[in-house]
């Protein structure tokens, strides 16, 4: 399913192409492009889901947006984010890049997926597709770019 929406953002929102909103004809270009319709499912209903979260009134932790929040890892969230993905998630907070609606949307986004095995890139795709539906987080989404894809200079020790 990640596969699937890597390829729908490298391909259609990343890039700015016009978004295909057909489901069917989605469907069928992501089945040539050997896809399997039951993962097709699934990531469209995943990216659903992420929009509707934009909704406050569907998603009660939108409700409300304290200015400092220590966030806690449940037992399956620390299943799911090893510590340096647990360490980048607050991180991005520090330095304003996620705030407390943005956090929790990811971890939503993030719970959902099915992945068995979910690295520190595949949390940085999920912040960065986050963001990108968010409207008015355009310099967050921006940033968390930056952070994407910039390179490490001089030696990492």
């Amino acid at each position: 399913m990640f596969d699937i929406l890597m390829y729908l953002f490298e391909n259609y929102i990343h890039s700015e192409m016009e978004v295909v909103v057909d489901h069917e004809e989605l469907t069928d270009e992501l089945t040539r492009a050997g896809f399997h319709h039951q993962e097709i499912n699934k990531a469209l209903a995943w990216l659903e889901r992420l929009a509707d979260l934009q909704d406050s009134g569907k998603t009660p932790y939108l409700q409300t947006s304290p200015q400092a929040a220590y966030r806690v890892f449940t037992a399956d969230e620390q299943a799911r984010l090893d510590t340096s993905s647990q360490g980048f998630l607050m991180y991005l907070g520090q330095i304003g890049v996620l705030d407390f609606s943005t956090r929790e949307m990811v971890m939503d986004r993030v719970m959902e997926l099915d992945a068995k095995q979910f690295s520190l890139e595949d949390l940085k795709w999920v912040v960065l597709m986050v963001l990108f539906n968010v409207p008015g987080r355009e310099d967050a989404y921006s940033q968390m770019e930056g952070l994407l894809f910039e390179e490490p200079e001089g030696f990492l020790h």
